[in-house]
């Protein structure tokens, strides 16, 4: 069985940092992009980072400049640094693996960890 599990959340004053953790574990093979999503109170959940096994980034432009996705691979971990924090970002932050092969015969599935909550509030 495959869980994502993620850390890293609380409350931070306007213009704060926080870093979010999302480790992967099981039985993994490989996994494909891996995702932060976020979803605020009565908002449909939006894309806010992504990154290929290769290391490629594209960002949400709401974020782009303050937030950094990065990974461990061999730690089937992924990592987002949030700086500059806003109100706006205020939401519950989702880790998403997409392609998650468990073996190498495997077929490719999605995976989506419980959610940590980031307040930005003064």
């Amino acid at each position: 069985q495959v869980q994502l599990v993620e850390s890293g959340g609380g409350l931070v004053q306007p213009g704060g940092s926080l870093r979010l953790s999302c480790a992967a574990s099981g039985s993994i093979f490989s996994i494909n992009a891996m995702a932060w999503y976020r979803q605020a109170p009565g908002k449909q959940r939006e894309l806010v980072a992504t990154i290929t096994s290769g290391g490629s980034t594209n960002y949400a432009d709401s974020v782009k400049g303050r937030f950094t996705i990065s990974r461990d691979n061999p730690k089937n971990t992924v990592y987002l640094q949030m700086n500059s924090l806003k109100p706006e970002d205020t939401a519950v932050y989702y880790c998403n693996a997409g392609g998650l092969k468990r073996y190498s015969f495997s077929s490719a599935k999605e995976y989506w960890g419980q959610g940590t909550q980031v307040t930005v509030s003064s």
